[in-house]
């Protein structure tokens, strides 16, 4: 066999080929990795570098009229673990450490840390100082992050009212709801380059935008009157059985609600734990039938319109028919003849059933909806309602005449105290508040805008209204329960049967009394109501004791004096 010697130019030929090839295919990667798909790889690399972080803004405090805090923010520390920075053999000893440290269940922080799929686990919450602590013990993959927590030291002062923030921070009932944007503030974020070890590359970028700080909030609310209108409302409740209480308390001269308390009451500290049910303040949110307490109201009708006068006697029966139904007095007597001012002294539905007929459907109507019924109070609280009043044509016959004594219409507590205030001060209405004012830019406190004022009735009505609450006050009257030794009271009792809408009906009774002190010259309103009372249900034997207590605290803790001045004679009965 002939062997003949290779073309050696060709071979290089082929190599050369070869090369070329291959280096035109690392060429084109390269040209797509650095050009074509160069920003798709760089955004990526940002992601895997640079590391977003929220810098919490600190939510605003919520305080009483004097500043005192009752809802605030304070610093904690999250702890928490990175499972892949914690070696095998150290496991059992990170997790029996935070189980001791944040009383933890030892089992439940093991399978945590095992679980090396995840980088950040939230383990517990601590103050900086027990952060420290636990830091302290070396372990690698602990650590801790800067938070705030919501506080409320009152507990339970002011709950319904205040409401509470969610694990997010963000308010999600009372006056944390309503006001949350101006609370919260704005948070901040940075953004850092780190390595692969979490650690943060040096002289890398960095950007930061610093947290805008929520504002304060100052209440009208006292923080003493409330204590003692929550106590006060929580032991009658409790005592007769009732099912829900409230007590209001108003600035007579400013429309400011000085305290609003509810039983049973919100523990703010332990809100999660609840219904629903028990987040609602029920001074705003629920409606009720007024009662003999509205009557009020048909007394300044009737005298606004000139119909009728303080001294205007009426011949009062034990009853009365309204189209098809007979209507029963407030309490049985013998026909009698009576004063106006002692028809409202003596709480007599027939009595004020006969002023209304003078005064007319229409004008009747007109009159409630001045006094606010039929809409929001307008202190801007949470789940403020309206209550129901039905257009005067709609009334049927016999709510032509209940209506005239608070049955047939519905109110909230707050609408019932605003009644009150307007009577109080002159037959001027101010609408009620509950923000005294928000901290500015500078910290300084920037007051609320004066509340809206509207003129009801006449000063002449609303005194000779007010004379003739004193006298339901008295020996005579059916609130006599409420007096206080040393001060002029004026105020009514309120006794209605209650609609229920689980027995589709009337069942139970609302029991109310409401008025102002010093009568001559008024400073505050109280209101007292409570709901579905099991044992007794007369407004004057079981809502008037509650009137005294607060109102008596409130005189002494504001320091309101007596006026050292005697009531007029009130005459009651005909030929008195």
């Amino acid at each position: 066999m002939v062997l003949h010697l290779g073309n050696p130019g060709r071979r290089i030929s082929i190599g050369l080929i070869a090369m070329t090839f291959v280096l035109s295919v690392f060429a084109g990667r390269l040209v797509q990795l650095q050009g074509l798909d160069s920003k798709v790889y760089m955004a990526e690399a940002a992601r895997q570098r640079v590391q977003e972080e929220r810098i919490p803004a600190r939510r605003g405090s919520i305080t009483d009229v004097n500043g005192h805090e009752l809802a605030l923010t304070v610093e904690v520390r999250e702890i928490f673990v990175d499972p892949l920075e914690v070696t095998p053999a150290k496991r059992a000893q990170v997790a029996a450490m935070l189980a001791a440290e944040l009383g933890k269940p030892k089992e439940w922080i093991a399978a945590e840390i095992a679980d090396t799929g995840k980088r950040y686990v939230p383990i517990g919450t601590v103050d900086p100082i027990h952060a420290q602590k636990v830091l302290a013990h070396g372990f690698k993959g602990v650590g801790s992050r800067h938070e705030y927590r919501r506080d409320y030291p009152g507990g339970d002062l002011a709950g319904t009212l205040i409401g509470f923030v969610g694990d997010d921070g963000g308010g999600l009932s009372g006056l944390e709801l309503v006001h949350d944007k101006l609370l919260a503030g704005r948070d901040g974020q940075q953004s850092i380059e780190t390595g692969r070890d979490g650690q943060r590359i040096p002289m890398t970028r960095s950007t930061r935008r610093q947290p805008v700080e929520g504002r304060d909030v100052r209440l009208t609310i006292d923080r003493d009157v409330q204590w003692a209108a929550q106590q006060a409302i929580a032991e009658q409740v409790a005592e007769t059985g009732a099912r829900t209480g409230s007590v209001i308390v108003m600035d007579v001269q400013t429309g400011q609600v000085v305290a609003i308390a509810n039983a049973p009451e919100l523990d703010l500290k332990d809100w999660a734990k609840t219904s629903a049910e028990s987040w609602v303040n029920r001074a705003v949110a629920d409606v009720f039938e007024p009662g003999s307490t509205n009557k009020v109201i048909t007394a300044a009708a009737a005298l606004e319109s000139g119909a009728v006068r303080p001294e205007t006697v009426f011949t009062v029966a034990d009853d009365i028919r309204c189209a098809d139904k007979v209507l029963r007095d407030s309490h049985p007597h013998p026909t009698e003849r009576l004063t106006f001012s002692g028809v409202v002294a003596t709480s007599s539905n027939v009595g004020t059933i006969l002023a209304a007929q003078k005064v007319g459907d229409e004008k009747l109507h007109e009159m409630l909806r001045r006094f606010g019924f039929g809409a929001k109070p307008g202190a801007g609280l949470y789940r403020e309602e309206a209550g129901l009043l039905p257009p005067w044509k709609e009334w049927s016959g016999s709510q032509r005449c209940t209506i005239a004594y608070g049955q047939g219409v519905s109110v909230t507590a707050l609408q019932t105290a605003s009644v009150y205030q307007t009577i109080a001060n002159g037959g001027v209405r101010i609408a009620p508040s509950v923000v005294a004012g928000t901290t500015g830019a500078d910290g300084s406190l920037v007051p609320a805008a004066p509340a809206k004022r509207t003129r009801v009735v006449g000063e002449r009505t609303a005194r000779e209204v007010s004379l003739m609450l004193e006298a339901a006050v008295s020996a005579e009257g059916t609130g006599n329960l409420a007096s206080i030794e040393g001060y002029r009271v004026a105020g009514k009792t309120g006794t209605a049967m209650r609609y229920d809408a689980a027995c589709q009906g009337y069942c139970g009774y609302t029991a109310t009394f409401a008025g102002f002190a010093p009568a001559d010259k008024p400073r505050l309103v109280v209101l007292a109501v409570i709901q579905d009372p099991r044992k007794g249900h007369y407004g004057g034997e079981i809502a008037a004791p509650v009137f005294k207590k607060v109102m008596t605290f409130a005189l002494k803790s504001r320091k309101i004096p007596p006026t050292g001045t005697e009531p007029p004679a009130v005459r009651i009965r005909a030929g008195e």
